[in-house]
Order: C-alpha cells, then sequence, then structure tokens
C-alpha cells in the first residue's frame, strides 16, 4: 500500500492555512507537532504534563488515550514495545508544546483517566480531547480551505501527518534504523516500505546533494 503522505509543499500550505485561520488557529501548535513528531493521534493526545520534559527536550510516550464506542475513554498502553519510547524535541517542537503549556487553561477538576492526569487539551465539557476531536479539525480545515482556493488540499488527517513525517525523515536521510525508533514501528519492514516509495525525484535529489557536498571540500 502506498502510505498516503502529503508534498512539504502540500504541508506548509495546510499549515500556514490553521495559522491564518480565526477559527482553527487554536489548534496550530498541536497540528505543528503532529506533521513534526510523527506521533500517533492516540499518543499525541494521550500526552501529559509530566510526559513533557521542557528542560531535558524530550517527550515520554508510554500510553495512548482512547475512546470506546459508548463514548468512554481509557487509556491504553502503546501499541507495541518498540511504541514506548522518549522522543526529542527539535526546536520547533518546543515552542509549540511550551505555548501549550502556558496556554493550557486547566479544568476545576482535573480529569482522571485510569490514573492518568494532566492532559494538554479539553473539550467544551472539559474532558480531555480524543483522536475524533482532532480528525474532525482536520477534515472542517480542509474543507475550509478548499473553499476559498482554486488549488485544492488532497485529504489531511492526523495519520497521513506521521506518515508525512516519515517519508520527509526517510527523504532527508535519516537512518532507517533511527527511523523506526522514532516511529515506534515494531517491524523494520514497516518503516522501510517508506523508503522504498522513494522514487526517481528522490534519487536525483540525493545525487545532487552528494555531489554539492563533495564539490565543497
Amino acid at each position: 500500500v502506498m502510505r498516503e503522505a502529503v508534498s512539504k509543499d502540500q504541508m506548509r500550505k495546510f499549515l500556514e492555512f490553521v495559522k491564518a485561520d480565526k477559527h482553527f488557529s487554536k489548534y496550530y501548535d498541536g497540528i505543528y507537532i503532529l506533521f513534526h513528531t510523527g506521533l500517533r493521534i492516540s499518543e499525541f493526545v494521550g500526552l501529559t504534563v509530566s510526559d513533557l520534559d521542557m528542560e531535558k527536550k524530550t517527550i515520554r510516550v508510554n500510553h495512548q488515550l482512547q475512546r470506546r464506542s459508548d463514548g468512554t475513554k481509557y487509556i491504553e498502553s502503546t501499541k507495541t514495545k518498540s511504541g514506548t519510547r522518549t522522543l526529542p524535541m527539535e526546536d520547533d517542537v518546543y515552542e509549540c508544546f511550551k505555548r501549550i503549556l502556558d496556554n493550557r487553561k486547566p479544568p476545576k477538576i482535573e480529569p482522571v483517566i485510569d490514573g492518568y492526569s494532566g492532559f494538554l487539551f479539553f473539550d467544551k465539557e472539559e474532558r480531555p480531547m480524543v483522536a475524533m476531536h482532532w480528525e474532525k479539525y482536520f477534515q472542517h480545515i480542509v474543507a475550509k480551505h478548499n473553499k476559498i482556493y482554486k488549488q485544492e488540499l488532497p485529504k489531511i488527517t492526523p495519520h497521513v501527518c506521521r506518515h508525512t513525517y516519515c517519508t520527509n525523515k526517510a527523504k532527508s536521510g535519516m537512518n532507517p534504523k533511527t527511523l523506526q525508533y522514532l516511529m515506534g514501528h515494531s517491524e523494520i519492514s514497516v518503516t522501510m516500505d517508506t523508503y522504498t516509495h522513494l522514487g526517481l525525484q528522490d534519487a536525483w535529489e540525493e545525487l545532487e546533494r552528494l555531489q554539492l557536498q563533495f564539490s565543497q571540500r
């Protein structure tokens, strides 16, 4: 299966649109993080204040926040042993998390789900947001963008963000084992799948990059 990733240009357009939109700009930092960490949406909504080490600039990923069909929420451990990981925060991601923490309005009573509390995002009822909330925002953002602009954006979801991150890191020449760790893939074959989708255009770019490096020596 071809994993759905968007181009760097589409990602930039999408993020710029979110940032400038009066209604959706409040989700900009979260969306930026999804595009730049490869977090699964259930891992992202499960993050709590204590999972973020702002001094060491790391994100601890060891659980996911899920929602049952009856609406109740529960905590699930990460998909696999390799899903449990500590991610480094790049500077721009650090800035996003910093703003999220600064703007976080804790509810009168902090919700506790299976012993976890200190969630980052809350809905109107002051309950922790789940994947479904973000999936809806993405849907609405793309629809709004495409109503205004002739050059339409493709379907973009939190899952597309994850694949886009993976593809961008593969294209930048990241070691597959490192990328496997960052993505929390249990099998290297899943990560390698992204590499096998790099095509002729990527080959040209890579050769040009190496040639440039060589000529600069």
